[in-house]
């Protein structure tokens, strides 16, 4: 049984109740990885493709809630504690329930940074690889097993995907001039 006040369970009824039928991982992994590509911290870019993954234009407690993670995601690249928290399920969910969320956070990630990054071929080959690994680990999440070297397995995997978001975010920010800021309009 997962807590019912976790984040991650906030934010998925939170779209549940507003009739989307988008996982918060996924939602989340599309605001790091067009962050990371280099889209700045615009609230209104990030709602546009918030929308398109929710097929719909968000309601002002989901488009609240939009930003509210955007700015968390604005502290965790931008701030001194090189620290990414992942919205993901908390421990006491099942681990293919888990695995999921993982399998579909990456592949918000994978969208929301090819939908922004402007030169792939620019990337160096550890960026380049931790975007491959990426793909890989959107297509195992049905892998791992309820067991001892599951849960190890999806501890390393998490760990990974805490760090894999400063290292392409530092690398595409070195690309960007200074004057890249975004502007207010």
């Amino acid at each position: 049984m997962t807590i019912q006040n976790s984040p991650y369970q906030a934010f998925a009824t939170l779209l549940t109740s507003s009739g989307h039928n988008v996982s918060p991982a996924e939602l989340h992994g599309l605001l790091l990885g067009r962050s990371c590509a280099g889209a700045g911290f615009d609230a209104e870019g990030w709602l546009i493709d918030a929308a398109e993954l929710l097929e719909t234009e968000p309601q002002d407690n989901v488009r609240n809630a939009l930003i509210g993670l955007q700015e968390m995601v604005k502290g965790e690249l931008t701030g001194d504690d090189v620290t990414v928290v992942l919205l993901l399920p908390t421990d006491d969910a099942p681990l293919t329930e888990r695995a999921a969320a993982l399998g579909q956070w990456c592949q918000g990630f994978l969208s929301g940074f090819g939908l922004n990054c402007r030169d792939s071929s620019m990337l160096s080959t550890e960026a380049t690889e931790v975007l491959q690994d990426l793909a890989a680990i959107s297509q195992v999440q049905d892998a791992l097993e309820e067991s001892e070297d599951g849960e190890s397995d999806y501890m390393e995997v998490m760990e990974y995907l805490r760090v894999a978001p400063l290292l392409l975010f530092s690398e595409t920010k070195k690309d960007v001039p200074a004057a890249a800021k975004p502007s207010l309009h």
